[in-house]
């Protein structure tokens, strides 16, 4: 009997000892996921696709981002998340713990990266751009997308996208607005589908880099649809031209149109056709797609350059010829300037 009571006393001992053992383990674990890492800056890593927690793990120990890859692996195998990494690139900040760089990893907070595309742009413009970006991966796609059918903007993506996966979204996102913004049109409008809505703010996006006179342009161009006169933009008979490119003289400096390509009749120049340009001349920004969807009332039916950036608008030729004689003042003065300097 004294030996069974002395046999349960020393393995109550033990209970207790192995008990703290654990529970200092337990906390010294705790802690060292909990360690501020190595990382003196941050840093970006690449999770590849098919790559398993242990194959990463071991990698950013020797790449010096976490202290010990056993310990990562025994997270995830203790909180089940062994098979939950996501392909991706990942910013991991300095000091970042073994608890925080396995969350991100499993989480997908992976590194966002953008390209800007800007509105007014043709669509070899913008495939170019799109072609030059070094973080987008594959070839470009064989079909190329019609001139108008991308809506310009600032996209995100993760490094990985293919340039045909953006182009892709660039098209679903101005069929979306379309489709949002159509059956909220104006009633009344000289326009009657989607795809001439997209021709007509075209046409104001090429007229106009002031986003306040997106509406004013739409507006003054409706105006003069719903009165049966021409458009008469010079952006289009430039885009019959040379699709959109800039024109240049033979010293190679920027010029204007000439007389005789305002009067060359080509299925774009709405100096010599009636109502819209047969195609888009270049992708609108949504700006400018709301503008003429919903322009305001405006009796002004003319427009000229005012040498700063934005126009001046009339309602009657008279006034318009004034206006015209204004500016062309200006840029005999502004010449003068250059010359005098």
């Amino acid at each position: 009997m004294r030996f069974l009571k002395a046999l349960f006393v020393w393995l109550f001992m033990l209970a207790l000892i192995a008990g703290a053992g654990a529970a200092a383990g337990w906390v010294w674990f705790n802690n060292e996921l909990s360690r501020p890492g190595p990382l003196t800056d941050e840093a970006v890593i690449q999770v590849e696709p098919g790559e398993a927690l242990s194959m990463v793990a071991d990698r950013l120990e020797a790449a010096g981002v976490i202290h010990d890859a056993r310990l990562m692996k025994l997270k995830a195998r203790m909180d089940g998340s062994e098979l939950e990494i996501k392909t991706g690139e990942y910013l991991i900040d300095k000091g970042a713990t073994v608890s925080e760089v396995l969350s991100i990893l499993t989480e997908g907070r992976a590194l966002l990266h953008k390209i800007t595309l800007p509105e007014g742009r043709t669509t070899a413009q913008l495939l170019k751009i799109i072609e030059k970006d070094k973080m987008l991966t594959g070839d470009m796609p064989e079909v190329l997308p019609e001139e108008g059918t991308l809506l310009p903007d600032t996209y995100m993506f993760h490094r990985g996208m293919t340039r045909a996966q953006l182009i892709e979204k660039m098209q679903q996102a101005q069929a979306d607005l379309l489709e949002e913004l159509w059956p909220t049109r104006q009633e009344g409008l000289p326009i009657t589908t989607p795809h001439e809505a997209v021709i007509l703010a075209s046409v104001v996006e090429k007229e106009t880099g002031k986003a306040d006179e997106r509406p004013e342009i739409a507006g003054l161009f409706t105006t003069r649809l719903k009165r049966g006169m021409r458009l008469q933009s010079d952006p289009t008979i430039i885009y019959g031209i040379s699709k959109g490119e800039p024109l240049y003289n033979k010293a190679g400096q920027r010029r204007t149109l000439y007389r005789s390509e305002i009067d060359r009749h080509t299925e774009w120049n709405t100096y010599q056709v009636d109502g819209l340009p047969k195609t888009p001349i270049c992708n609108p920004g949504a700006d400018a797609i709301r503008a003429v969807l919903d322009p305001p009332e405006t009796e002004y039916v003319f427009f000229v350059a005012d040498g700063k950036g934005g126009h001046l608008f009339a309602k009657t030729n008279a006034e318009h010829e004034r206006n015209v004689a204004a500016y062309r003042a200006y840029e005999r003065g502004e010449i003068a300037r250059e010359r005098a300097n």
